[in-house]
């Protein structure tokens, strides 16, 4: 019996659908995810891609785009100590750097924000779920990196604000297929619907703001 076949036959999978106001949700598209040379590289090419393409249905359609990046003032190292003890290297996400800027492949627009994050999920120590509220968002369209760390820590949480949650398959990106397709088989069983990029584009267009 496969993987999916277990969570299946427990009664896992269930989809949410799309709400009233979807809000696009960029995880992590800075340099030090999407640029080569940083040592936290993701292979981001194909999700800054896709993600070009989901910001272009959301700014025509008039829902919600937040971006977030990782930065840690020197404050910051302590606060966040346990989490770069993990991964030492997010120790190089420090203001003025290039590695905190977002991919200019994919550069925020005047308004759309940047939410500046020191864990894994964009809702936890940011605005994100109050900014949401305030547009009447009951649909996350969930992109960026890591998909097995940020991203899956982002959808885990919009679900519990009370979300759905859709999760584009070409838009979010990792470090090793493993991780990356256990997270997003996880994520389609409990957490969101893992969905097209197309299926995710008619979700934003749809919307109303």
């Amino acid at each position: 019996m496969s993987t999916q076949d277990v969570y299946s036959s427990r009664g896992f999978g269930g989809r949410q659908g799309v709400g009233r106001q979807a809000a696009l949700v960029v995880v992590d598209l800075s340099y030090g995810f999407t640029d080569p040379a940083s040592p936290l590289h993701c292979d981001t090419d194909d999700a800054v891609v896709a993600v070009a393409k989901l910001l272009d249905a959301a700014r025509a359609g008039g829902a919600p785009v937040v971006f977030t990046t990782v930065c840690f003032e020197e404050a910051d190292l302590t606060t966040a100590a346990t989490f770069i003890t993990k991964a030492p290297a997010m120790a190089e996400l420090r203001p003025g750097s290039h590695w905190v800027a977002i991919d200019e492949r994919i550069a925020p627009h005047p308004g759309e924000p940047v939410l500046n994050k020191l864990f894994a999920s964009a809702f936890f120590g940011t605005s994100l779920a109050t900014m949401l509220g305030a547009r009447g968002v009951d649909t996350l369209v969930v992109t960026g990196a890591s998909t097995s760390g940020c991203v899956r820590a982002t959808v885990v949480d919009g679900v519990q604000y009370g979300m759905r949650v859709l999760v584009p398959t070409e838009a979010v990106a990792d470090r090793a297929p493993g991780p990356h397709d256990a997270a997003l088989l996880d994520i389609d069983a409990k957490y969101g619907d893992v969905v097209t990029l197309d299926e995710a584009v008619a979700a934003l267009s749809r919307t109303v703001s």
